[in-house]
């Protein structure tokens, strides 16, 4: 049994970020008027500066190779495949986005609209990242 192929994982897991940016960008459309509004009856704000963009690509790119890795990982045992990346990508979604959701919930930050639309864009680019990132990720 071999390791995991570094350079596949990298090429996956970074198509699978860029892809989860952009699928970002596109859905945020349907909740950030709400979102923004939200921050701002608590007294914040979020400023799209250039920093705040490049976070969210080092966070993007960061969740494709999380996906890859697990999809790598996990590859062996449940085989290769699409069935295995949307395994991948609702797990991480779970562990990720929705518990960050849920968490946003208790604090009151966000209505709970903003927070269904956010998981659903949230599930459908990891989803689509992991099938992305699956399908570049080969071991022969």
């Amino acid at each position: 049994m071999g390791g995991i192929k570094v350079g596949r994982w990298l090429a996956g897991g970074i198509a699978a970020g860029l892809l989860i940016w952009v699928l970002e960008g596109v859905g945020s459309v349907l909740f950030m008027e709400e979102a923004q509004a939200a921050l701002e009856a608590h007294n914040l704000s979020l400023d799209l500066t250039a920093g705040f963009m490049v976070m969210t690509v080092l966070v993007s790119l960061l969740t494709g190779l999380v996906l890859v890795f697990f999809y790598a990982a996990v590859r062996p045992r449940l085989g290769p495949g699409p069935k295995t990346a949307v395994i991948v990508g609702v797990v991480v979604w779970l562990a990720g986005y929705f518990l960050s959701l849920v968490g946003y919930g208790m604090l009151g930050l966000y209505a709970t609209g903003i927070l269904v639309k956010w998981g659903a864009v949230g599930l459908l680019e990891l989803i689509l990242g992991a099938l992305l990132g699956g399908r570049i990720y080969r071991e022969d």
